[in-house]
């Protein structure tokens, strides 16, 4: 307020009165400049949350691969007499599996960009990861931001699950046989986390975090889909651990399918994923466990 403004207020109201007046009006103006400030922010707008119209199309592919894959010694279960009884015979690790076919098992493919201006639910159903065997199940999974991760066990030995995100909070739980599954989620998308067990060394899975739905993991033939996209024109990325990430460009047509296949090559250098993904926003529905 100004002074002849504050002399007037207090000869009316009293001295209490105009104090909370000037408060109020000095906050009104501060909080005015920081949501300018918001909204400059890319994607602040968010966009309108996106409802299936029945008019949607799909992505179906496969991820080739060419040369000779690596060849990978044995896992040694020793240290852990549990974990080695549960295998009959040799096991090997999950880093680069290529099937019968020739296509490449546990890449992860999503859409990259072409959903800028949509926001999405976060489903309320969990993503479960496993350990049995001493071994993580899936190898790669997709999550969406804020999504349920259930963390269980079908082991009787105690394993210590531990993600190593970039972007995300890093966590670090034991998990004893018989234990109540854990509850995680993780609140920014992020392709590749890393999750290692602190008991057992050999044990990796990836987690790709997502602000939509729209991604999938290519199976023991090597093939993908990707189903329920509005038609328009997308980028989608193909990622592995090994051999990094690669993109093309694929248009969906309303109640069409769509083909992409990617391709991997033993000689490759790794590409690793940049993630500028689209300002697509996860709409909170589960609190605890998040960052």
């Amino acid at each position: 307020m100004q002074k002849q403004e504050w002399n007037r207020c207090r000869a009316r109201r009293g001295l209490l009165t105009c104090a909370a007046a000037s408060l109020l009006a000095f906050g009104a103006g501060c909080g005015g400049e920081r949501t300018e400030q918001a909204q400059e922010q890319p994607g602040a707008e968010g966009g309108a949350v996106w409802k299936p119209t029945g008019q949607e199309g799909s992505v179906t592919g496969k991820i080739n691969f060419q040369g000779q894959p690596p060849k990978y010694r044995a896992i040694l279960m020793d240290a852990d007499s549990v974990c080695a009884a549960q295998h009959s015979g040799p096991v090997y690790p999950d880093s680069v599996v290529v099937n019968n076919n020739g296509t490449l098992r546990n890449v992860f493919v999503y859409v990259k960009s072409g959903l800028e201006g949509k926001s999405f639910e976060v489903p309320s159903d969990s993503v479960e990861l496993d350990q049995e065997g001493c071994i993580y199940k899936p190898h790669v999974l997709g999550i969406q931001a804020r999504q349920q991760l259930k963390v269980v066990t079908s082991d009787n030995t105690t394993h210590n699950i531990h993600p190593i995100p970039k972007v995300n909070r890093e966590w670090n739980v034991s998990q004893p046989p018989g234990a109540d599954p854990i509850m995680q989620t993780f609140s920014r998308p992020e392709t590749s986390i890393p999750v290692k067990c602190n008991q057992h060394p050999w044990m990796r899975a990836y987690i790709h975090v997502m602000g939509h739905p729209f991604y999938a993991v290519s199976g023991d033939d090597g093939s993908f889909k990707i189903e329920g996209l509005p038609a328009g024109e997308y980028e989608l990325e193909a990622v592995h651990e090994e051999y990094g990430a690669t993109t093309q460009k694929v248009t969906v047509a309303a109640n069409q399918p769509s083909a992409a296949d990617f391709g991997f090559n033993a000689k490759q250098a790794y590409g690793p994923s940049s993630l500028k993904m689209m300002p697509a926003l996860a709409l909170s529905c589960c609190a605890h466990g998040s960052d």
